[in-house]
């Protein structure tokens, strides 16, 4: 999907794109600060302009992922069927323009074509346990962590947020970094340490069938903490070093792998507020769990401008996968029908209980296989009602009958969802610039693969061309 790539824009550059960010969001407010499981409840279809409803009405998912997300399936060329309102086209053209660009720099053939569930780019070792996701997540940022590493001279990498340490052990074992990996989950810490032993016992194996293969230099494991980072304060063991760094004083890197909601907050402060961090290689994830003040706004030029809230909802769309769903749409598979049944769900629920709105419904498996009636029994069941209360069949099937809007209505919010993302993220952006400190926005992962893909790679002193370097592929 086309964007706006933040290393093109200036400082002034950058103010102006938040400015025009924020104007954007509140003109199309009322379709972001929409449940689509209210789509009955509400009336949502009727909130749009009559243009826009004439314009959707009767598009199936392949038309709505061609037409409205502009993702065509591979091969097809783009035709509208009539002539849409320049309104609806405004929307559309504004969401693409104004987006950071998800799209990365490298073009290589994929790591995935061999095998769906292991990247050629790994070996076997580093691969084990590790699902197809997250090998190529760990490959990616830890390739662009040791260039950043070696260009601002840092003794020292800390994994923030660290789980089952497959990003640190790839970093550390098979990367020659040295790792201190922090995580809050003492389980997760503890299965890591055991998993940091088996690849050591592959490597030493491999080693001996390929006695060719030398290692020049000891291996050196991460080195695993159990510590929770309070994004209020700092965390003395995070800045600890791991060996006395001699004369000089250590040179911390911070990353984090989808550092969920004010984790990654966390890290911008750490390395704005420390001096021994010295660079920063951070990619965000969870926006709606960060703090409402703390996590959002950063900068005081977002803060000071009219329109910048991002409420709980706006924050939790953001974190949608659109090309994912994109991908759903053009294969029209069945499961999209579950905004729809959940909405007529959402109806029944009103009637019985007007006081209980968008309570939680556990998953229910294979929808696409129920009746709408079949399905909503057992929605009243999870969320604590009557499975039996009498139903109105014949509104059940009306509403069945407008599965394809519902779709359309919730492809106009995530069709929106990319400029409240662009949004956090450029804020994060212009906090370090504010502080003098030099920052860039890196799309790092094929976003079909890992939709989170934007990575906030910062340093104390300016790199240069070496941002460029930094996204493309090791050969």
């Amino acid at each position: 999907m086309p964007g706006i790539s933040a290393r093109g824009l200036s400082h002034e550059g950058r103010r102006q794109l938040a400015v025009n960010l924020t104007r954007v969001l509140a003109l199309y407010r009322p379709i972001l600060d929409a449940y689509i499981i209210e789509f009955f409840t509400d009336n949502l279809w009727d909130t749009l302009p009559c243009s826009w409803q004439e314009a959707l009405d009767g598009l199936n998912p392949p038309q709505l992922a061609t037409l409205l997300l502009g993702m065509p399936g591979e091969g097809e060329v783009i035709r509208y069927r009539s002539v849409w309102p320049l309104t609806l086209l405004a929307l559309k053209s504004t969401a693409c323009a104004l987006a950071f660009t998800r799209t990365p720099g490298f073009q290589t053939p994929s790591e995935f074509l061999e095998n769906p569930s292991q990247s050629s780019r790994l070996t076997a070792p580093f691969r084990k346990h590790v699902k197809p996701k997250k090998q190529h997540e760990i490959r990616r940022l830890g390739e662009l962590v040791k260039k950043l590493s070696d260009f601002t001279g840092c003794t020292q990498v800390v994994d923030v947020g660290s789980g089952q340490g497959h990003l640190s052990r790839f970093m550390a074992l098979g990367l020659g970094l040295m790792v201190k990996s922090i995580d809050g989950d003492r389980r997760l810490v503890a299965r890591a340490q055991r998993l940091d032993q088996e690849l050591l016992l592959a490597l030493e194996k491999e080693e001996k069938r390929n006695p060719q293969v030398v290692q020049t230099s000891p291996r050196h494991s991460p080195h695993h903490v159990v510590r929770w980072v309070d994004p209020t304060a700092l965390c003395e063991e995070l800045l600890l070093p791991l060996e006395n760094p001699g004369q000089g004083r250590a040179r911390l890197l911070l990353t984090g792998l989808h550092a969920c909601g004010d984790l990654s907050v966390a890290l911008l402060r750490h390395f704005s507020c420390c001096p021994e961090v010295v660079a920063l290689a951070s990619v965000g994830c969870c926006y709606m769990k960060l703090s409402d003040p703390g996590g959002y706004p950063l900068s005081q030029w977002v803060a000071g401008l009219p329109g910048y809230e991002l409420p709980y909802r706006l924050r939790e769309g953001a974190c949608h996968a659109l090309e994912e769903y994109a991908e759903r749409l053009q294969k029209a598979v069945p499961g999209l029908r579950t905004h729809c049944y959940r909405a007529a769900l959402e109806t029944v629920i009103r009637r019985a209980q007007p006081e209980l709105r968008r309570p939680g419904v556990q998953g229910i498996p294979r929808v696409h296989e129920l009746k709408i009636e079949e399905y909503v029994q057992r929605g009243l069941q999870r969320v604590g009602l009557d499975p039996h209360l009498p139903l109105n069949l014949a509104a059940l099937q009306a509403h069945q009958a407008q599965e394809n809007r519902v779709v359309a209505f919730f492809s106009l919010a995530l069709l929106l969802a990319p400029l409240v993302e662009t949004l956090i993220l450029l804020d994060r952006l212009l906090y370090l610039q504010e502080q003098g400190f030099h920052a860039e926005l890196l799309p790092i992962f094929s976003p079909e693969i890992s939709p989170r893909n934007l990575v906030l790679v910062a340093t104390k002193m300016p790199l240069g061309q070496a941002f460029s370097v930094l996204e493309t592929e090791n050969s």
